[in-house]
């Protein structure tokens, strides 16, 4: 089997596999067939590949010449209109939102893979690839507003005075919520955590952050640890808090998203307006509407003196280690799917290859997607 992997676009600087991840694939009995430049902006060279054992070549010739294709963003027009019958394709294809190129791929027979739907199972969290990036993203966006913001982290004793910490308010203590959680309070912030699990209490507590309560929250233990749509009740006493709370922060991060909807507005415009000026909110689920009512996606804007960071790619920002980690949960999801021989073995009793599935045989087969569309 042969297994190529595709340069990403401009502004993506992440590889879908380093060297590293080529060579445990060689290992495997696969050939492996590297898109020319493709690891250049996550700093591995031709030669590293070569190095590795796979082949450097076009991306005309690596697609023409692949059994399976892996990629971290959607096919480009170009590179769908260049798939062939029958292949495998990995990627992230955000397919609750990506419907046209759903059905553009069951069209052509291509059995798609997205690795952002993989099931939310133990067995699952070693090709979390979601979990991974998030880690990243929440890492990079304290990174990032310790950089923006006009003060200090950590209070400071000096000879011209105390400097007080930053107040930091998190909205969302998922992966990347807590991450942000570890990272701010290193920096020495004073962190303040919103997230409608209850559940999650324990943990933002053990990293030194304090979790703001608001009382009768839905958590629904099906949703496999994600948030979920909350009543309308519930969302006048999350806005009060969560509005109390902002107007008192130097740091807002928004990270609260829910899989396959719009992300829950949680603040309101009239809260960025009773913001101090200088203040930073960075918003990390901005390519699916944002946390913030006004965050535009891929934008940086200033409304009343306060700058608003509206970017869900901060992964591409840390290619290096993004890259890493995005590689080895494609190994231990192709390890599903490859024979000891090297051989491709699409094995559809497996409830994570199922789960991931979007598209097989001319037809869209995952049910939630197919339910959208």
């Amino acid at each position: 089997m042969t297994i190529g992997i595709l340069k990403e676009i401009s502004d993506e600087n992440r590889v879908a596999m380093l060297p590293e991840s080529v060579s445990a694939l060689v290992k495997m009995n696969v050939t492996m067939l590297v898109e020319t430049g493709a690891g250049l902006a996550a700093f591995a060279n031709d030669a590293e590949y070569e190095k590795a054992g796979a082949k450097v070549a076009k991306k005309a010739d690596v697609i023409a010449q692949s059994d399976v294709v892996i990629k971290i963003q959607p096919p480009t027009t170009e590179e769908t209109a260049m798939l062939k019958d029958g292949q495998v394709l990995l990627s992230v294809l955000n397919p609750y939102f990506n419907t046209a190129l759903v059905k553009e791929l069951a069209a052509k027979n291509i059995t798609a893979f997205s690795m952002d739907v993989v099931p939310r199972t133990t067995r699952a969290q070693a090709m979390d690839i979601l979990s991974s990036m998030a880690t990243v993203a929440g890492y990079k966006a304290v990174l990032t507003a310790a950089n923006t913001l006009p003060k200090f982290f950590p209070m400071f004793m000096t000879a011209a005075g105390t400097i007080k910490p930053a107040n930091m308010l998190i909205l969302g203590a998922g992966v990347a919520g807590l991450q942000a959680i570890a990272t701010s309070r290193k920096l020495g912030a004073v962190v303040y955590v919103f997230d409608v699990r209850a559940a999650v209490k324990e943990e933002v507590v053990g990293l030194g952050g304090k979790f703001v309560e608001v009382e009768g929250a839905t958590d629904d233990k099906a949703a496999g640890g994600y948030a979920v749509e909350q009543t309308e009740e519930f969302k006048l006493r999350q806005a009060k808090a969560i509005h109390d709370q902002a107007v008192k922060s130097d740091v807002v991060i928004c990270t609260a998203q829910i899989p396959g909807k719009k992300a829950p507005v949680l603040l309101k415009k009239e809260t960025v307006e009773a913001m101090v000026p200088g203040s930073v909110i960075i918003d990390i689920a901005a390519s699916t509407g944002g946390n913030c009512e006004l965050t535009k996606n891929n934008e940086t804007i200033v409304h009343n003196g306060v700058k608003i960071i509206g970017n869900s790619q901060l992964p591409t920002d840390m290619p290096t280690d993004a890259s890493r980690m995005f590689g080895k949960n494609l190994i231990n999801f192709l390890k599903l799917i490859i024979t000891k021989e090297g051989a491709l073995n699409l094995n559809w009793e497996d409830d994570i290859v199922k789960g991931t599935a979007v598209t097989h045989g001319k037809e869209i087969v995952h049910e939630r997607v197919k339910s959208l569309i």
